[in-house]
């Protein structure tokens, strides 16, 4: 079966990286990959693989049923957004969309899964049940896709597993990573609205200074982390943006500040969000201003179900040998995969796509991935498909 899969794999590698290169020049924002919807249903009508569509408007759901397509479900899933990002590549395939990039590697992942199913296509026969191909809108904004589709009957059936790889340029292209047990954060966004009173900065004690009150509300917000958690459950606390729009002699009246927030532990996060409320509020009070805090639930933790990933892993070391396959650290990133892995038996797993020499870093504008990642990505999905509707 190896030697198969890895034949057809290479007789559809040229169209899986032309279908890679042209999502990745036409990227669309999330939940709005009308086109990127569109082309993809055309590959799959073009090799007779039916699906539905319209799934969360934009997500499609095709199906490769095997004999007796009843006895078991696999669901394999790619992410199909973009970011809100201007491309600085100098490649044939760059964006043309100005301002939104595939730099997260979702085209990738798109492209992969498309290759699988036309792999797992023209294997049909040699498995019963059925294989679900799940491109999905929206992983990029809360509340996630994948969160949208399970509500609307995404995992009705049961699955027996629930797959998905996802790039990582740190990690050789034809070198995958494997992690069992919580392998990403959960990831809430913090939205604060400091108010006090400005006014001319040469005469403070006429105001209640929200600069100030902000800068007291940052510092103070890391003891969360320091001092109320858990030594051995990571979590991170960051802040990206703060607004004042003051001058140098104006004190504004309120100071807008937009975070996140990341651990590993429901309890914990939920709790955290309280303690956060709490001193904020404290600080304005005592200091005479007022607060708005909003704290936007994001993503829950990821967890890779033990057995489904040992056996994910071990497919992978017979498809790629022993030297190609890692163990993965714990990432304080996050993923709306997280929804699906929480309701059903999952794998995430990471697909190495660099060239050992320069990290392309995802979410920069510079990111891009050697694209010998290919030979590997499509086939060995669907490799892993087969072997685990098998068991």
């Amino acid at each position: 079966m190896i030697d198969i899969i890895k034949h057809t794999a290479k007789k559809y590698l040229a169209e899986t990286i032309e279908i890679r290169r042209f999502l990745h020049k036409n990227p669309e924002l999330s939940f709005k990959e009308y086109q990127t919807s569109n082309f993809i249903q055309s590959i799959l009508s073009k090799n007779k693989i039916p699906f539905t569509s319209g799934h969360v408007e934009t997500g499609i759901i095709a199906k490769i049923e095997g004999n007796n397509p009843g006895d078991k479900e696999i669901l394999l899933r790619a992410d199909m957004d973009a970011l809100p990002i201007n491309e600085e590549n100098k490649v044939d395939y760059c964006s043309k969309n100005k301002g939104v990039m595939h730099a997260c590697g979702h085209d990738v992942h798109s492209a992969s899964l498309l290759g699988a199913g036309l792999i797992l296509n023209e294997l049909k026969s040699e498995f019963n049940g059925t294989i679900k191909l799940i491109f999905q809108p929206g992983e990029e904004k809360i509340p996630g896709g994948a969160n949208l589709m399970i509500k609307d009957g995404l995992l009705n059936n049961k699955p027996e597993a629930c797959i998905a790889q996802h790039v990582f340029p740190e990690l050789e292209a034809g070198k995958v990573g494997f992690r069992p047990g919580i392998y990403m954060a959960s990831a809430d966004e913090i939205y604060v609205t400091v108010k006090g009173s400005g006014g001319h900065a040469a005469l403070p004690h006429l105001l209640n200074d929200p600069v100030l009150m902000t800068s007291q509300i940052i510092n103070n917000l890391q003891q969360i982390i320091s001092r109320f958690n858990k030594p051995d459950n990571p979590s991170v606390l960051s802040f990206g943006y703060v607004e004042a729009l003051g001058e140098t002699n104006i004190v504004p009246d309120k100071v807008l500040l937009k975070g996140t927030f990341r651990t590993f532990d429901e309890d914990w996060r939920f709790k955290a969000h309280d303690k956060m409320k709490e001193i904020a509020h404290s600080i304005c009070n005592v200091s005479g201003g007022s607060c708005d805090f909003d704290i936007k639930i994001g993503y829950p933790f990821l967890v890779n179900d033990k057995v489904i990933t040992e056996n994910a892993k071990n497919t992978a070391i017979k498809f790629l040998g022993k030297e190609n396959v890692v163990d993965l650290n714990l990432r304080m990133t996050s993923e709306d995969f997280a929804f699906i892995s929480q309701e059903s038996p999952s794998c995430f797993y990471r697909l190495g796509t660099g060239d050992g020499k320069t990290i392309k870093r995802l979410h920069t504008s510079s990111f891009d991935v050697n694209e010998e990642c290919f030979s590997i990505s499509s086939g060995l999905m669907a490799f892993i498909a087969i072997e685990q509707i098998l068991k």
